[in-house]
């Protein structure tokens, strides 16, 4: 194995996967209002809908590399769906209190917004073209990378919920907990912003 590129790769994959993205602010978003255990299913839904991208990526990296407007239209869907669950967030009357579950997120909403995260597409885009072959060629060396690439997302998702309810603890008065949802609702909107204006 080549330990320079193994490194590359890790230094690659860490950032992507524990700084604020679309995931991670959700996931701080859902775990502030509804705790952690609530929040594993969307993060179960998320980890799926991961891997399957990137598995549908590395064996597709030529044609969407050679097709950016596909990547650019899933950012604009990505982006307008993320901001719409900003504003769901933001518009939230108050913390959840223990016994309610309304507007509890799952799994399907966690494997949809793998599907229309550009930022995703992109992450894997780089890591199949770039990396694609650290594990060897073929399905099994883009299965390898996936795995190594979903060991850091599913803790980063998981301590940006846990980040979450810490804040949920800190903001646990009503009108706090509004403020709480309209930060982070303006946060994921923001997000949204970033995704949909052009990067260089």
């Amino acid at each position: 194995m080549n330990i320079p590129a193994l490194l590359a790769l890790l230094a690659f994959i860490v950032p992507m996967c524990f700084t604020p993205g679309p995931n991670n602010v959700l996931c701080a978003a859902h775990g502030s209002r509804h705790g952690v255990r609530k929040t594993i299913p969307l993060i179960g839904g998320m980890a799926i809908g991961w891997s399957v991208l990137g598995l549908g990526i590395g064996a597709s990296a030529v044609f969407i590399e050679e097709n950016e407007p596909v990547i650019q239209l899933l950012s604009y869907l990505g982006a307008a769906y993320i901001a719409y669950l900003g504003y769901k967030i933001a518009m939230a009357s108050s913390i959840e209190e223990e016994g309610e579950a309304e507007d509890v997120l799952g799994p399907k909403t966690g494997f949809v917004l793998q599907i229309v995260n550009g930022k995703a597409w992109i992450h894997f885009v780089v890591l199949m073209t770039t990396f694609g072959t650290i594990f060897g060629t073929g399905v099994e060396g883009k299965v390898a990378l996936v795995l190594l690439n979903l060991s850091f997302g599913f803790p980063a998702v998981l301590s940006w919920a846990a980040f979450g309810t810490l804040l949920r603890k800190i903001f646990s008065g009503e009108e706090a907990g509004i403020w709480l949802n309209r930060g982070l609702g303006l946060l994921l909107f923001l997000v949204a912003v970033w995704i949909a204006l052009p990067q260089e």
